[in-house]
């Protein structure tokens, strides 16, 4: 499975059975988490048969089985949240390949794992293991909703962006973005409130891995 096909495959898994991660998933996914830690300069730190990720009202409601984790930390800068959202992206879809899945908890984390990488700020969690299901797709915004092009053909690098960003976890899943493109450049249009950095670090992700990084560049 590549990563566009673990674009298309990856749900939202909210229960995960007792099957324990091998020794070598745990060290594949630790040098990616490591790759990526290097990349863009963060402290990101995978969790094994730890259940304190999540809240325990959200275990109690909708969270089962939630053992593993990856905490999404690093220092404070102007923009980490899309750092860590675009790293945590690249993460997810990784596990995907490895027959994983995966669940971005942002807002109903347990702030506790803040203690596990001291003098670090930690935007949420990536629930990761075996889920119960596969998950299913939420319903979706069309590429029409979530996106414009300035001129009168559009092109298909940046249909298939649009297609890809649409399959990226947002904040409540309320895909509250705007894509607008013009020749070979693309901006980003995000309001999310707290949420907006690892929204727009997410779509970022997606679009490029839909579109192809070299049809395009970003406009700031």
């Amino acid at each position: 499975m590549d990563f566009k096909e673990a674009m298309q495959k990856r749900h939202m898994v909210r229960k995960y059975t007792d099957k324990p991660l091998s020794d070598e998933i745990i060290a594949k996914i630790n040098e990616r988490i490591e790759l990526n830690n290097k990349t863009y300069n963060l402290n990101m730190k995978l969790m094994i048969n730890n259940s304190k990720g999540v809240s325990s009202i959200m275990k109690l409601i909708m969270a089962k089985g939630v053992n593993n984790f990856i905490i999404l930390a690093g220092d404070v800068s102007g923009n980490l949240d899309e750092r860590l959202g675009y790293s945590g992206a690249d993460i997810m879809l990784y596990a995907q390949t490895l027959g994983l899945n995966t669940w971005w908890v942002g807002g109903t984390f347990n702030r506790s794992v803040s203690s596990y990488v001291d003098n670090k700020k930690v935007t949420g969690i990536i629930a990761i293991g075996y889920g119960q299901t596969q998950g299913v797709p939420h319903k979706s915004k069309n590429v029409e909703d979530v996106s414009k092009y300035e001129g009168t053909i559009i092109p298909s690098w940046f249909i298939s962006g649009v297609d890809g960003a649409l399959l990226a976890p947002t904040a409540l899943n309320k895909q509250d973005f705007m894509l607008i493109g013009n020749g070979n450049r693309v901006k980003i249009e995000c309001s999310n409130g707290i949420f907006t950095g690892s929204n727009v670090g997410l779509i970022k992700y997606h679009f490029e891995l839909g579109a192809g990084k070299g049809n395009f560049e970003w406009e700031n």
